[in-house]
């Protein structure tokens, strides 16, 4: 991957898998894509074909595609006040992060939640402490945490609260940014 390649996408549907994603992505001239792991609205994965991706990769790799954009379900909520809210973002984080592993050196993005009035200092430790579990030695997908606008009681409003997540992160190297321009701009 060159550092002065300009790699542009934009978010397709994954509905047939990743060589059907990277071929709608090429046919309007993209270099690389951005897709839903599951359902934007939370629930199961669909199963990946490993020869799928095998191809898609060996395809991608001719085509000059550059890495990859995973957008986790919206229902994701690391820093909810509810237990099972907070089970279901461990366990999509984990599964979406193996898969993501398929594709190595993509990014993995999320919304870091809402606190639903514990405070954004709590929040802020609960999804240090959900990627402090998550993340992975020897991990090749980047995590990113969008930023949000901050309405009600949504957490990474600012880039001080990305901050004081990514200071509580033993793996901040696995860590980036997403800076998200319509959330920063609503209000």
């Amino acid at each position: 991957m060159s550092t002065n390649t300009l790699y542009l996408g934009y978010h397709v549907s994954s509905a047939g898998g990743y060589m059907a994603m990277g071929k709608r992505a090429a046919a309007l001239g993209a270099n690389t894509f951005a897709f839903f792991t599951r359902n934007p609205r939370g629930g199961a994965a669909a199963k990946v074909e490993e020869a799928d991706v095998a191809a898609f990769r060996a395809w991608a790799a001719e085509q000059g595609f550059g890495p990859l954009v995973a957008h986790s379900p919206y229902t994701l909520n690391p820093c909810s006040d509810k237990p099972s809210v907070r089970d279901f973002a461990k366990r999509a984080f984990t599964e979406d992060l193996e898969r993501m592993e398929l594709t190595p050196g993509c990014f993995y993005n999320f919304h870091p939640g809402s606190h639903v009035g514990q405070g954004a200092e709590a929040g802020i430790a609960r999804i240090a402490g959900l990627l402090n579990e998550v993340l992975t030695t020897g991990q090749t997908t980047t995590v990113l945490l969008e930023t949000m606008s901050g309405k009600g009681t949504e957490v990474g409003r600012s880039f001080e609260e990305i901050a004081a997540i990514i200071e509580q992160v033993h793996c901040s190297d696995q860590l980036g940014v997403c800076l998200d321009t319509c959330h920063i701009w609503d209000g």
